[in-house]
């Protein structure tokens, strides 16, 4: 009866997500400017005919090199989207890779107008900069082969995978409390320990394991997220760039509304559907 009640939780909180996306762009309006930026105002960023995007290289599906070296993914083509409606071209973008560490020094330090490289909106980043509202859901799920698990209860009393450290541990250790987790250091080590048997599950962002269903096919995400957390396009704060922000703010819910962003994340193998289940 516990785990049937834990699973009607995650439920429950999956289920309102769409609402949150709703709710969301005024959640990081409420807090007081604390740190200065110098990024460019729009009207800047017109004149330089282009926009200064931080993203990742080395994220699948959301950032990554294709074979040709070309950069490819949900974010990247985000950045394009919003180059189009912005100035007009979707080409007139310049990407920067960075570092996840780098992410929010990027923007406040002038180095790009926006990073979109899966970066989760929170309150305490709130008060370095600015968010728009979500352009997708991510969450910690948990993965594993094909035909050995259909739901968290198949998983419930096994061996599962889990970065060292991760934030999802007390999560997963709340809603299964009889699995049995096993600190890994890297996702090789994981891929390693699933294939020779001794975990039988691993639990990582969706937005990861979605990359890595696409390289080993064999395996597949399972349909309960563990827990919700919306990345978003990161922006300036300070009045000087209202418009700038207005200006992504509205592309974004009109993606939203318009079905593009649920649309380019099923092509890129995102979890979306499992989302209501």
């Amino acid at each position: 009866m516990k785990d049937e009640g834990r699973m009607k939780v995650s439920r429950s909180m999956t289920n309102c997500l769409h609402f949150f996306l709703l709710l969301f762009p005024l959640t990081f309006t409420l807090y007081p400017f604390t740190f200065k930026s110098n990024a460019a105002e729009f009207k800047e960023i017109q004149q330089r005919g282009y926009l200064l995007v931080a993203v990742k290289d080395n994220l699948p599906p959301l950032g990554f090199r294709d074979r040709q070296g070309k950069l490819r993914g949900l974010e990247i083509e985000l950045a394009q989207k919003l180059a189009a409606d912005l100035l007009g071209n979707p080409a007139a973008v310049k990407f920067i890779p960075v570092a996840n560490r780098d992410r929010l020094n990027a923007v406040i330090q002038d180095k790009v107008d926006l990073a979109i490289a899966q970066v989760t909106a929170t309150d305490s980043r709130s008060r370095l900069v600015s968010f728009s509202p979500p352009y997708y859901m991510d969450g910690a799920a948990i993965i594993a082969k094909k035909a050995t698990a259909e739901s968290l209860n198949d998983v419930a009393k096994k061996t599962v995978a889990v970065l060292k450290g991760s934030s999802t541990i007390p999560t997963i250790k709340y809603l299964l409390p009889q699995v049995q987790l096993l600190g890994v250091d890297s996702y090789q080590q994981a891929h390693a320990l699933l294939e020779s048997g001794i975990a039988a599950a691993f639990t990582a962002d969706a937005s990861v394991l979605s990359g890595w269903v696409r390289e080993y096919p064999q395996y597949e995400i399972l349909p309960t997220l563990l827990s919700a957390e919306p990345l978003a396009v990161v922006m300036p704060k300070g009045l000087q760039y209202d418009s700038l922000r207005q200006q992504v703010n509205a592309a974004i819910a009109r993606y939203t509304t318009a079905g593009w962003l649920r649309q380019r994340a099923e092509f890129w193998g995102l979890p979306v559907d499992k989302l209501r289940k």
